[in-house]
Order: C-alpha cells, then structure tokens, then sequence
C-alpha cells in the first residue's frame, strides 16, 4: 500500500510541478513583452530581466490552484490511459482513498507555496517595484502620475517611491485642518527611516496662515533635513506599495487592522486576506473535480481533451472568483462569504461527480 501510495502520489506530484514551471514560464516571458515598451538607458533590459525574476514568487501561490487542477488532471489521466486505475481499482482500493493519494502531494506543494508567499514573495516584490520605479522616475516632476497615495488622520501622502529598506524618494505631505481646510504642504527629496522616526532630506515647507475669511498668508521653509513623526514604519510601507493579492497573510491582517484603527476602509485588504487563508482550500476543491472527471465522464478520452477541460474549467472558475469577490466591495457583505461561495460550489460538483462514479 505505501508503494502503491508513493507511487500515484509522485505521478500526480509531477505532473503538478511540471504543470505550476510552464505556467510560470510564461508569465515570465509575458512579464518581459509586457516590460519591453519602457526599456530605456535608466531602465535596460538587465533591469527588465531582474524585474520579472523578482517577480515570480509572487506568482507561484497564485497559479497553484490551476496548476493543481491541470496537474492532477494529466497526472491521474496518464494512470487512467494505461488502465493502471483499473488495476488499483480492482485490487480493492476504494476511490476515497485514491483521492487522498492525489490530495497529498497536492498538500505538500500548497505548504511551500504558503512559505513562499508568506516570507519570500512580499519582500521580492518590494524589490522589484521599488527599483523599478527609481528607474522610472521622473525628476522633473514633484509628484509623479506613479507611486502611491496614503492618509493618516488630516495628513494626505503621496510617495513616487518606496524602497523595502526604508527610504522613501519624492515625499509630499498636504495637512488639512478639521474643517478641511489646507494648512501645510511639505515636500522632500528624499526621507530616511531612524529607528523611531523618518528624516526628511531637502525639503520645502509651504504653511498656510487664515488671517480671516478672504485673507491668508502663506509662511515658505526651506532646509537640509527635518524630523517628521508618524505611525508609518517601513513595514507598513512595505505593505502599502503593493498589490493586496502581493502581500502575506499576516501583512494583510496586520494593515487592515491598521486602517481600521485610521477610520478607512479596508475591505480590499480583508478580501485578498480571506482570499489567501480560503486558497488551499480552493485547490483542494479543484483536485476533488479533476478526480471526479477522470472516474466520471472524462474517463475514455484522449490526454489532450482532459487538460483542454481542466483549463476551462479552471478559468471559468476565476472568473466567478474574479466577479462575486468585489460584490462584497459593492454591496457590503463580508468578504469570506465571497471568497467561500465558488469554493463550496467546487466542492459539492466534485462530490456529485464522484458519487455518481461509484
């Protein structure tokens, strides 16, 4: 039994990791095309390449379910094609015990892509965009039609760049007043993180004085450097430059806390969270499918038809995944009832298919 287990386990396993490298080779070589229109001196194609090798941790959790379900598809299928299931089918073995035998190994790469998504995607990624902006950047313009926007209390702040080792490149900060009325307006070349707070380097100071209701007067600084407190660590900004599907779980929970405790929203961050924590579950549910399409109609037909379906079916999957998680955006239901919806829809299809196999 244990041969028999390592053995369908390592068929499916493969098939998996074969399946998850070629997905990533071509988001890799689309990453490069994708980069090819803004290949310039400041940014060359050495830059390119190392752009998109930064990037592909980030996407090794997001493809896995995919690759599961196309992996286990052509993996069992192989099995299925030399008659090799009838035979352990025959000998007794039962069908749920077959599933675990292609679940396991399934388990065992969902774990290393968690660990790769958790400690190593977030900070590559941060790498990545920040030299990619730097490249990028514009130094003409104070604030760039890149970077990114952020708000803590009456403070609004934009950043052209954030690099993962806590510096920050083009900062503008517009401070407003509790009737919203601008009161200052700060900009610095360049801030630098000092263990409790960030240094501000070549920067100008534009404070607004209401003398009266049609009078102001306006005060201009200018210096080499200034203190500047704020709740903003490099962490959270690590977090706040990218993409919340980019982000750890724990990034994600900890920021939307974060802007929770601002009085923001924070919906988009809840829902990619609920997103990740419901994923290996979503993979597991797209294993359940292609083992009931290889005992139920996708028995006797050909390999090429049965990777034809699972790619189907895995982009019809999100796509429905894609449309019912910014429902809860819209209309303001809890973001894990979106992300569980087309999961509990996988899993009673799968059982259905199996049921009707046995």
């Amino acid at each position: 039994m244990n041969k028999l287990t390592a053995y369908i386990s390592a068929s499916v396993g493969n098939s998996v990791l074969l399946v998850l490298f070629i997905l990533l080779g071509l988001d890799f070589i689309a990453a490069i095309i994708s980069e090819m229109g803004v290949v310039s001196d400041k940014y060359p194609f050495t830059a390119v390449l190392r752009y998109c090798l930064f990037s592909i941790p980030g996407n090794v959790f997001d493809l896995l379910p995919f690759a599961a379900l196309v992996g286990a598809l052509a993996g069992l299928g192989s099995l299925a094609a030399n008659s090799e299931l009838v035979v352990i089918r025959s000998a007794g073995i039962s069908t749920a015990r077959i599933v675990w035998m292609v679940v396991r190994p399934v388990l065992v790469i969902l774990l290393v892509g968690m660990l790769i998504s958790e400690f190593v995607a977030p900070h590559t990624e941060t790498i990545a965009q920040g030299d990619r902006a730097i490249a990028l950047r514009s130094d003409s313009s104070i604030v760039s039609r890149d970077g990114l926007w952020h708000r803590e209390g009456n403070d609004f702040m934009h950043f052209n760049v954030v690099q993962a080792n806590g510096i920050l490149y083009g900062v503008s900060i517009y401070s407003y007043d509790a009737q919203r009325q601008l009161r200052s307006t700060l900009y610095a070349e360049r801030a630098i993180f000092q263990t409790d707070h960030w240094l501000l380097e070549d920067y100008s100071r534009s404070s607004v004085n209401i003398a009266g209701k049609s009078n102001a007067v306006v005060a201009q600084e200018q210096g080499t450097a200034i203190v500047w407190d704020t709740a903003l660590s490099p962490a959270l900004l690590n977090i706040l430059v990218l993409d919340p599907i980019d982000l750890s779980i724990s990034g994600l929970w900890d920021y939307s806390h974060y802007l929770d405790g601002q009085g923001l929203n924070s919906g988009q961050y809840k829902l990619a969270f609920w997103e990740k924590v419901l994923q290996p579950l979503a993979t597991i549910g797209l294993v359940l499918i292609a083992v009931s399409f290889i005992f139920g109609p996708l028995r006797e037909v050909t390999m090429g038809f049965r990777v034809f379906v699972g790619v189907l079916f895995g982009v019809v999957f999100r796509t429905g995944q894609d449309l019912l998680t910014p429902a809860s955006l819209v209309y303001g239901f809890e973001p894990i009832y979106a992300s569980l919806a087309p999961i509990v829809i996988c899993l009673l299809i799968g059982a259905w298919f199996l049921r009707r196999a046995n």
